[in-house]
């Protein structure tokens, strides 16, 4: 008969990393969150500017998600997020996320007012 010791046991070693890696990624996920609840109130906190500005780039990024179903059946899920950059008169950048429908209005060398509030952007008028 086989005697589990210390350092026979197969599942030791599985046995002190799975609560330490789940600990990790819990902590981790309650980090994001926080760090999201930070941002969401600097944001309410600070004033809402409106400057002139000029839209010098804009950009995506698309993520792709692959999920496989018990059935030998796959689904893929792509997310496309949306950047447009903005200079202002003293020179300084700023890139904003916005949805797809704004993001399609806007095109690089419009000139007009921007109007935002910390990092959330409110909307920009030619």
């Amino acid at each position: 008969m086989y005697e589990f010791t210390e350092y026979g046991n197969p599942f030791g070693f599985m046995s002190i990393m799975f609560p330490i890696v789940f600990v990790m990624a819990f902590g981790i996920i309650i980090a994001v969150f926080i760090k999201s609840i930070i941002q969401w109130n600097k944001n309410n906190h600070s004033p809402r500017l409106i400057v002139d500005a000029t839209i010098v780039s804009k950009r995506t990024h698309t993520s792709h998600h692959h999920h496989a179903s018990d059935m030998s059946m796959s689904h893929m899920h792509s997310t496309t997020t949306y950047y447009v950059t903005f200079q202002v008169e003293s020179g300084d950048r700023m890139e904003f996320m916005m949805n797809g429908q704004e993001y399609g209005m806007l095109a690089e060398g419009d000139v007009g007012r921007l109007t935002f509030q910390g990092t959330r952007y409110l909307g920009f008028e030619r």
